[in-house]
């Protein structure tokens, strides 16, 4: 997924109330942007750390700047989680994904329960259907991304209805995209949140196959690029 526009370069002064960041610009303005991010960000907000930011088309936006990416350890991170599902799809489409085998067509965002719908069914060519949930990871420490970076309680129910699915004979799945270079390997934060990590072994043994794969964050683009190695 290449930007359509240049990127407004800045450093961050703060991240508040979940969806909003102050950043000091190049000329040394200090403006509030969109953080299009709910979880906590750790790791990724130490003060004065650059930043990128996207404009929005419709200049009547109270915020018009878009906090897209942050720089960590001299590392790109992408943090625009509403832009996750476009680079799976993408590495879908192309083939990058490649653990499904050929795909007859893919459905964003399918009801699966009364209180529930996941990311995404895919038909395979094959004729079997596969239903896909994708998580935006950020974390990392060491080599090793994590994921949660806070307490998921959507996350857990998510993981229920995918086990609920694989009961059932279905195909299903849920992909950590690693939107960060410096990762070598993937593995549940159960440091961070035991109960979501433990859902997600039992959701493994169940049937429900747990996949990562890693994205190249640049300024120009930012596309899915490898698997990850799921450390338990």
């Amino acid at each position: 997924m290449r930007f359509k526009q240049r990127l407004v370069p800045g450093e961050l002064v703060r991240r508040y109330k979940r969806f909003l960041a102050d950043v000091r610009l190049a000329d040394g303005q200090v403006v509030t942007v969109h953080c299009p991010n709910s979880g906590s960000m750790l790791g990724c907000l130490a003060p004065a750390s650059p930043v990128r930011l996207s404009r929005a088309e419709n200049p009547a936006r109270k915020y018009p700047l878009t906090l897209e990416m942050i720089a960590v350890d001299g590392s790109w991170v992408g943090i625009n989680t509403s832009l996750t599902n476009r680079l799976v799809r993408e590495g879908l489409e192309t083939g990058i994904i490649d653990d499904f085998g050929p795909l007859a067509a893919i459905r964003s965002e399918v009801r699966v329960s009364a209180r529930s719908r996941l990311d995404f069914r895919l038909d395979l060519a094959a004729g079997q259907t596969v239903y896909l949930e994708v998580k935006n990871c950020t974390l990392t420490e060491g080599r090793v991304a994590l994921f949660p970076d806070a307490v998921t309680t959507r996350g857990a129910k998510h993981l229920e209805e995918l086990m609920a699915l694989a009961a059932q004979g279905h195909g299903a799945a849920v992909l950590f995209c690693v939107q960060r270079a410096d990762a070598e390997s993937f593995a549940p934060a159960a440091r961070i949140d035991p109960h979501y990590a433990a859902m997600l072994a039992k959701a493994a043994q169940a049937g429900v196959r747990v996949l990562a794969w890693q994205a190249t964050v640049t300024p120009e683009e930012i596309r899915v690029a490898r698997r990850l190695p799921v450390a338990w």
